[in-house]
């Protein structure tokens, strides 16, 4: 059967993709920001030599990183409300579910960045009577930062396309916006063939630079 392409429709229902765009950046850059804030902390427990510190720290990173993203968004939607006395709603929960997966590889690269700096530096910021924080902020961060650039423009690709999980609680992201557009209109082609070309509108600039900065890293 020969399919007659439609995209009329989709078109008339523009409204629903462009709030289902907004929602998806939003929830894109709140799980960003915080990753990257609760990530930063996290990664610097990783790399502290207290136990007491070290330990939660490797525990919170391991359970975040190795179980999926879609069951940490629908934990939190349908699991947490049950077991707290707090009730929250489909954006709550994919903030939570994300940002926290999120942290959790963040606080990696933080590590990796932060280990790949020579131990000298350290010992040369010691040796200047700097304390552990001045050597953080003044010698190492500096340094580290450049190096994570790459990993964190990557990471930033493939939370863009996580947040279309949340479509699954009924988040108004912009798969679920399509995912509307296709039920009451019938055309799942069109549908997602303009979701698909909006996601690649918005990640592939971040796509594109995360290459550009890996090749000119290699240099």
């Amino acid at each position: 059967m020969e399919h007659v392409w439609d995209f009329q429709t989709v078109f008339a229902s523009w409204s629903l993709l462009s709030q289902g765009l907004f929602n998806t950046l939003k929830l894109g850059l709140l799980t960003l920001i915080t990753g990257l804030f609760f990530g930063f902390f996290v990664g610097l427990g990783r790399y502290s030599r207290s136990s007491w510190v070290n330990f939660p720290a490797g525990v919170f990173v391991e359970v975040f990183r190795n179980t999926p993203a879609l069951v940490q968004i629908m934990w939190f939607y349908f699991a947490f409300p049950i077991i707290s006395p707090f009730d929250i709603d489909t954006f709550a929960a994919a903030a939570l579910g994300l940002g926290l997966n999120t942290t959790a590889f963040c606080a990696e690269i933080f590590r990796g960045g932060i280990q790949s700096i020579h131990r000298g530096q350290w010992e040369a910021g010691k040796a200047l009577g700097m304390t552990y924080r001045e050597q953080v902020l003044r010698i190492i961060l500096p340094q580290a930062v450049v190096r994570m650039i790459p990993a964190f423009m990557n990471r930033v690709v493939e939370l863009m396309k996580m947040t279309s999980l949340a479509s699954v609680i009924a988040f108004g992201e912009l798969m679920h916006q399509a995912k509307t557009i296709s039920t009451y209109h019938f055309n799942p082609i069109e549908s997602y063939t303009v979701a698909a070309l909006l996601f690649f509108l918005v990640i592939s600039p971040f796509a594109f630079l995360v290459y550009h900065l890996e090749n000119r890293f290699r240099k």
